[in-house]
């Protein structure tokens, strides 16, 4: 199943975070006009492809501890981006094959490749509702149409390099607050955001060109990623660079990756 926000077209006259996303991992479906802001952001901090790249590997991690060790059997993935396999449906019914998936994002280009999203197991149930997080009534609202999720039952809320895209007049703790209160009990939020803190001269040069290219961002510190988690049990290793959260933070050759190098921080937090 899939919803469609009316009137909503595609925009090829400016990049798209998740489009630039796609190409920092390698993919095909982006702009030229994405490539170009990608490899601006990429000449500030080469190091943002193995951001990438480690960003989908925290997802990957945390879906499994949430899947296994919390019982958690329903996700709202906000801020999908272009299908990259494994998706977080295929990472979460590996575990438990009745998991259930509702993915949402704001570009229209994702709503092209949805289908790959919804190739669910037999027993599992997946869909992809375009919405926009800045607006997480509205975003609620076509999630419950959608009838995939149980909202009595508990939902693991995963946020994953989204929220550092949002910025005045917008505040980002009023809607992860607004969409956590929706959860019951025992939901889970998992999320990253990019920090100055290891390197601020490094990445106020990123922050520059994806806002000069159109993208505002606001990278925040480690204790304001930290409110996002205010009334929430923080499970080990609490909130570390991303690539370090149940992890050796090694690269594929084994060798040590530097925190300032990801600049990521991540963290999943349990609702009382």
């Amino acid at each position: 199943m899939t919803t469609r926000q009316a009137g909503r077209d595609l925009d090829t006259s400016r990049p798209h975070s998740a489009r630039m996303y796609d190409y920092f991992l390698g993919g095909k479906d982006h702009f030229e006009i994405d490539k170009q802001a990608a490899l601006a952001a990429a000449e500030a901090h080469p190091g943002l492809y193995v951001t990438a790249r480690e960003n989908r590997a925290f997802m990957r991690r945390a879906t499994r501890v949430l899947a296994q060790e919390h019982g958690i059997r329903q996700w709202l993935d906000i801020g999908t981006g272009i299908p990259t396999e494994p998706n977080l449906h295929q990472i979460a019914q590996s575990v438990v094959p009745e998991a259930r998936v509702v993915y949402a994002d704001n570009d229209p280009l994702v709503l092209k490749y949805a289908e790959r999203l919804m190739r669910s197991t037999a027993q599992g149930r997946t869909a992809y509702v375009e919405a926009d997080a800045r607006e997480p009534d509205a975003l609620l609202g076509a999630v419950e149409e959608a009838g995939v999720l149980d909202f009595d039952r508990p939902v693991a809320l995963t946020l994953n390099a989204l929220m550092h895209f949002v910025t005045a007049p917008h505040d980002p703790y009023d809607i992860v607050r607004r969409l956590l209160d929706r959860l019951a009990p025992g939901s889970a939020l998992a999320m990253n955001h990019c920090t100055p803190d290891f390197d601020p001269d490094t990445w106020n040069r990123v922050a520059e060109s994806y806002t000069n290219s159109g993208t505002p961002v606001e990278f925040r510190s480690h204790a304001d990623v930290a409110r996002f988690f205010d009334g929430l049990d923080l499970i080990d290793p609490g909130i570390t660079c991303c690539h370090r959260w149940r992890s050796d933070g090694l690269d594929p050759d084994g060798k040590e990756i530097p925190d300032a190098q990801i600049s990521l921080l991540a963290g999943v937090g349990v609702k009382p």
